[in-house]
Parts: structure tokens; C-alpha cells; sequence
């Protein structure tokens, strides 16, 4: 691939009071558990000098994670960070993998970015869709998705490519042992462990589809042995737009797609002929097989007029005109949201207001009913 050349990164980059001092207080305007924050404070000036000393004399070593269960927008798992280890791994995706990776991404993959994220990825497939709409009486839809995608991230081909970039030993060291930190064996006996209590609360509670809520939560994986990123990190989000970054470059480079767009593991391709995208999906998932990893049964070819889901929205052309919808589980997630927020955070409302009417401004639905 053509990668532009980026400055030589060192693990001294990220040896430096400041900058330890600069993303503690980047989390601690982020972080909502006031004791974590207080415990840490109280003698701030030695913590930070105990952490620089601990990474100056490589001897820093990742603590065990906080394992919980979230529900929205759906039940997933979470692992949370000690402070201090949240403090380097912010600090190792802030001055080594975003300043090495984020030249090398293409503009269709989305996720998580500067500047990018839902509302581009939604800006990006609104217009292709309309562009190609104009010309022809088809459109169709490549929907790839990927099995499981975090959990399934290979750990040596994840280190290989970033070999490539990463020269020190010492940071590449560092970075290996933050990505391999979800091998440890008493991940997955948390995760099981907070699933049975999970499943214990929502027997004893009266609530609709309580089947439907403990399937949900059987089906939540374990880790396997040099497999998967732990989910909540910062730099498990970078890594993860990174892994595929050679499937972009193929699908732009040398399949010459002109309309694509990615959000983590959700690959849209828009094109009139059908049968050109049997072909691009034979070849993608060739290359997606060469990452050790499959894809899942959302996978598919639409026609527009059928319709096709991103992001929340639902997308149907009819008579030429693109009918935009936001889905319903996306429109009570929402609801629900800015009524905690008014209840227990007025502060945050009108910021949380402000950015769900630009999420929402490509629905041909009234929005304000939503956000109010």
C-alpha cells in the first residue's frame, strides 16, 4: 500500500509529566465515578511522578479490569480501566497510534474519527445513494458485517501490521501487552460470572420478553486464546478502524469502488449492477478471510427499493425520491436518553439536544418531537 511517510514515533514520546498530566485531566472531565477520581487526587503530583518512573523504568504492568454488562442500545461487554492504566493507554493512543495510524486511513472508514463518525458516515451514504439514483433506475446495496468483530481481531496479524510502523521495541512491547491484556484468564470468569448475576436479576423482575433478555445475554462471547481487543479502551477503538485498513485500500485501490463507506465492521458498497457486486463480495471476503475472520448472516445484497439499514436510519427509494427513516429502536433509545438527561443531567442536555439534531437531520421525519 502507498502509505505517506509520518514522523518516527519513540517510546520517549510518551515519557513526559505534561502529557500524563494533560490526558488525566482530558478523562477526568469525562469520568462520572467521582471516588475513582478523588482517591487519585488527593496526591495527584506523586501519582503522575509514580507513573512516568514506572514506564520510565519499563516496569509498568497492566491491572485487572472492571468487567460489566451494558444494555443500550444493546447488551454488550465492557471493560473498564484502572485509572492509571486508562491514563497510559490514553496516552500510548494519543501520541503514538493516532499520530502513526490515522494518515494511513481512507476517508470512507468513519468510525470514531475527527471530524468523522455517525453523521459523515450518514452525510457519505446519503450521497451516494442520491447520485446514483439520478443516473439509473436501480441502485443496490453491499451490506458487509462482521462475526463477532472485536472479539475475533487477531493478536499476531494486529501486531504484525503495526510492526510495520512501530520501530522501538520498548513501545511496541508496551502496545503488545495492552492488546494481549484480554488474554488473561480471569476475563472470561468475569464475564461469566456477570452474566449469571445479570440473568439472576432479570428472573427476578417482572418484565416483557424476559426470554429474549437471557438469551441475549448467553450469547455474549468469551475471549479466546491471541483473539480480541477489550472493549471500553481507547486504543482498542483505534486498533479496530486500523485491522481493516487493507480492505479499504483494495476496495478503493484496486477494485475501484467509487461508493463506499465503513463504520467499524459495517461495510456499505452502492452500485447499479447486481452481479458487479456478487463479484466485489466474492473477492472482499477473500481478503476478510486472510484477517481470520468471517462474515455473519447480515451480509447481503439489497435493492433500494426493498430498502437497507446504517446507522440507525433506514434507507427505501421510491419513485426516485430516497425515503430517509430513523428506526424505532434508535428513536426510544433517544427518547429515553434526553428524559435521564432532564431528570439527572440539565447541564449536558442541550449539548446531547444539539448533537442528536445533526444525527437526525438526514430523516424525512420531524425531529423536534424526538429531541424535546
Amino acid at each position: 500500500m502507498g502509505y505517506c511517510v509520518v514522523k518516527r514515533v519513540t517510546y520517549n514520546d510518551i515519557l513526559d509529566f505534561d502529557k500524563i498530566m494533560r490526558e488525566y485531566h482530558n478523562i477526568r472531565s469525562k469520568t462520572r465515578n467521582k471516588k475513582k477520581l478523588c482517591n487519585f487526587e488527593v496526591n495527584l503530583g506523586s501519582n503522575v511522578l509514580n507513573m512516568l518512573n514506572m514506564l520510565k523504568n519499563k516496569k509498568w504492568k497492566h491491572n485487572t479490569y472492571n468487567v460489566f454488562i451494558i444494555s443500550e442500545p444493546k447488551y454488550r461487554i465492557i471493560m473498564s480501566e484502572k485509572l492509571n492504566d486508562k491514563i497510559v493507554n490514553h496516552l500510548v493512543s494519543q501520541y503514538v497510534l493516532l499520530p502513526l495510524l490515522e494518515p494511513k486511513l481512507i476517508d470512507a472508514n468513519v468510525a470514531t474519527r475527527k471530524n468523522k463518525g455517525t453523521s459523515y458516515g450518514l452525510k457519505l451514504a446519503y450521497k451516494f445513494m442520491n447520485k446514483l439514483k439520478e443516473n439509473y433506475d436501480e441502485v443496490y446495496v453491499l451490506k458487509i458485517d462482521i462475526k463477532k468483530y472485536f472479539f475475533n481481531i487477531d493478536h499476531d496479524i494486529l501486531l504484525k501490521k503495526l510492526r510495520q510502523f512501530i520501530k522501538d521495541d520498548d513501545l511496541f512491547l508496551l502496545i503488545s501487552n495492552i492488546i494481549r491484556s484480554s488474554d488473561e484468564t480471569y476475563v472470561n470468569r468475569d464475564i461469566i460470572k456477570t452474566k449469571r448475576y445479570l440473568q439472576r436479576r432479570i428472573r427476578q423482575r417482572n418484565i416483557e420478553n424476559k426470554q429474549l433478555h437471557l438469551n441475549d445475554i448467553e450469547k455474549l462471547p468469551l475471549y479466546q486464546k491471541g483473539k480480541g481487543l477489550p472493549i471500553g479502551n481507547l486504543s482498542s477503538q483505534i486498533l479496530a478502524i486500523f485491522y481493516l485498513n487493507d480492505v479499504d485500500h483494495y476496495i478503493k485501490e484496486t477494485l475501484k469502488i467509487k461508493y463506499y463507506v465503513r463504520y467499524m465492521d459495517d461495510f456499505l458498497i452502492f452500485h447499479y449492477d447486481k452481479e458487479y457486486l456478487k463479484k466485489c463480495l466474492r473477492n472482499i471476503e477473500g481478503k476478510i478471510k486472510e484477517l481470520k475472520l468471517t462474515l455473519n448472516e447480515k451480509t447481503n445484497i439489497y435493492n433500494l427499493k426493498q430498502g437497507v439499514s446504517f446507522l440507525g436510519y433506514r434507507f427505501k427509494l421510491k419513485d426516485k425520491k430516497l425515503i430517509v427513516r430513523i428506526n424505532n429502536q434508535t428513536k426510544q433509545r433517544i427518547k429515553k436518553k434526553i428524559k435521564n438527561l432532564k431528570i439527572y443531567d440539565k447541564e449536558k442536555l442541550g449539548r446531547v439536544q444539539a448533537s442528536y439534531k445533526g444525527y437526525l437531520q438526514y430523516s424525512n421525519c420531524h425531529i423536534m418531537h424526538i429531541i424535546k
